[in-house]
């Protein structure tokens, strides 16, 4: 009797319904949606340099949302990155105003301090993972906060070289953001990580079940470590292109930034319990809501009112992976979803 071979594929076959029936496709539609909203409700907005200089006023914060992409997908949470923001910027002022530092030293001490608060959190974690990261951050984003305003109280510091600014407003040809050319840079190398590298691959599997990944022989403790540290980091890279974009700083600068760069992330589709998503929803994401705003606001649109259409998009993100088509349509609906 001949033997025949049994091969066993773990790959599922390939399906189109599947491949377009994702969050991030319908992310990208309402994207579509609100560029030709935008584009009818001001005659101002399809404007190539207009556009391209609307990013700057929102990629200062979407650069503490890359690091925080990689916070989620481990089931972590950081919520102290806003006032690493203001801490980095004010020792920054403060090393080039009252220490006398050139302004190059001084921009390796902002992120020096940036990356030192994200390691004091990942320390205090990973020494204690007992310990809740939501609380732990919070603690240590008070304890920041208090520093810069002990430093500084309720002064402004400013007074930097003309070539500073030019790290928020210059343009490459005239046209082309110098933040934007770096935070696709930037974007590219986190989403390569994350996806095609082994530390991506860990990251998702601490995410999924932190202890089984122990158990794996995964380094968890010292790569959420890494993780936070990364994140103190780019939060001091928001401080840079704030500054130079303020042409000063003050204590409360950056106040709201990390529910706003965890909007982003959700929104994107990464789940806040980890294991979940994909690092393009989050970047489209970043785009759509960074579009929202700047075409509301050619518009005069109230503020409050943006809170809520962002709030709104937020919810059905939350909501769109966990609902019950069977509960809510019956049999009939969910045989056909």
């Amino acid at each position: 009797m001949a033997k025949t071979k049994r091969i066993i594929v773990a790959e599922q076959a390939f399906s189109w319904k599947k491949f377009f029936v994702q969050w991030e496709w319908f992310l990208l539609l309402i994207f579509i949606a609100i560029n030709v909203m935008n584009s009818f409700t001001s005659e101002y907005y399809l404007s190539t340099s207009g556009l391209l200089t609307a990013t700057s006023s929102f990629l200062e914060k979407a650069f503490v949302a890359l690091p925080m992409a990689y916070i989620l997908v481990m089931g972590d949470i950081d919520i102290s990155v806003g006032s690493t923001v203001a801490l980095s910027s004010v020792l920054m002022a403060v090393s080039y105003n009252n220490l006398g530092l050139p302004m190059g030293l001084a921009l390796i001490v902002c992120l020096l301090v940036g990356a030192l608060c994200g390691f004091i959190n990942g320390i205090i974690l990973t020494k204690f993972p007992e310990l809740a990261p939501m609380i732990v951050t919070l603690g240590t984003s008070i304890l920041y906060r208090g520093i810069a305003v002990m430093i500084l109280e309720d002064q402004a510091s400013g007074s930097f070289p003309m070539w500073f600014s030019n790290i928020y407003w210059g343009k490459i040809g005239g046209v082309v953001p110098y933040m934007l050319v770096f935070f696709i840079i930037c974007a590219v190398a986190f989403g390569v990580v994350l996806h095609k590298t082994t530390f991506g691959r860990r990251l998702f599997a601490i995410g999924s079940n932190s202890l089984a990944s122990k158990y794996a022989g995964i380094p968890v403790q010292k790569i959420r470590l890494i993780v936070f540290t990364l994140t103190g980091l780019f939060a001091a890279v928001t401080a840079v292109f704030l500054t130079a974009r303020m042409g000063s700083t003050r204590p409360n600068i950056g106040e709201g930034y990390e529910l706003e760069a965890i909007s982003m992330i959700v929104l994107g589709g990464i789940s806040t319990d980890g294991g979940k998503g994909r690092f393009i929803g989050a970047i489209i994401s970043i785009f759509t809501i960074g579009f929202l705003r700047y075409g509301l606001g050619l518009i005069n649109f109230p503020s409050q009112a943006m809170m809520i259409v962002i709030g709104g998009l937020l919810i059905i993100a939350v909501m769109a992976p966990n609902l019950n088509f069977k509960k809510i349509f019956g049999k009939k609906a969910a045989k056909a979803a």
